[in-house]
C-alpha cells in the first residue's frame, strides 16, 4: 500500500492534480475534505458526547483520582470507627454487612461507568491516530514537493552551468583557430 500512496504522491508532483485520472482525484479530494473536516477534530469529538457520556468521562476521571482514593479510605475508616466505638449500638455491626453492600453497589455501578469511559477514550485514540496519520501524509507530501524543487533548482543549476562551461569551451576553441 506504501508504494501505491508514493506512487500516487509522485505523480501528482511530477504531472499536477489536473492530469491525474479521476479515481486518483477523487481520493485526493477526499483526502483534502478529511484534512479540512479534521482541523478541530478534538473539539468537534467533544461537542458530540451526549450528557450521559459526559457524566461517565467525570466519573472515571473522578474515581481514579488521588482525592478520591484518600476520601473514601477516610470515610471507610470513619465507618468501621464509628461502628467499632458505637459496639452495641453500631448501625452496621461487624462484619460490616451494610458495608460490604454499599461497596459491592459502588462498583457494580462505577464499573461500567468506567469501562464506558475507557471505550469512548478508545474511539477518541483511533481519531487521533487516523488524524496523526493524515497529518504525517501531508507533512509528507510537503516534503517529496520540496525536493522535487529543489531537484528541478539543481538540475536548473548544472544545466546553467553547463551552458556557460560551453559557450567558454566554444570561446577557447574560436580564439584557438
Amino acid at each position: 500500500m506504501s508504494a501505491a500512496i508514493r506512487q500516487l504522491a509522485e505523480r501528482l508532483i511530477a504531472e499536477g492534480a489536473e492530469d491525474l485520472p479521476a479515481r486518483d482525484r477523487r481520493v485526493l479530494e477526499h483526502i483534502a475534505r478529511r484534512l479540512a473536516a479534521t482541523k478541530n477534530w478534538s473539539a468537534d469529538y467533544e461537542d458530540s458526547l451526549t450528557f450521559g457520556q459526559r457524566v461517565a468521562d467525570k466519573v472515571a476521571y473522578w474515581g481514579g483520582s488521588w482525592p478520591f482514593i484518600i476520601g473514601f479510605a477516610l470515610v471507610m475508616l470513619l465507618w468501621i470507627g464509628a461502628n467499632i466505638a458505637l459496639a452495641a449500638k453500631a448501625f452496621d455491626p461487624y462484619p460490616f454487612i451494610l458495608l460490604n453492600l454499599v461497596l459491592s453497589t459502588l462498583a457494580a455501578i462505577q464499573a461500567p461507568i468506567i469501562m464506558m469511559s475507557q471505550n469512548r477514550q478508545a474511539a477518541r485514540d483511533r481519531l487521533q491516530a487516523l488524524h496523526d496519520y493524515e497529518v504525517n501524509l501531508k507533512a509528507e507530501l510537503e516534503i517529496m514537493a520540496l525536493h522535487e524543487r529543489l531537484d528541478r533548482a539543481r538540475i536548473d543549476q548544472l544545466a546553467d552551468a553547463l551552458q556557460r562551461l560551453e559557450a567558454r569551451l566554444d570561446g577557447a576553441a574560436g580564439k584557438a583557430l
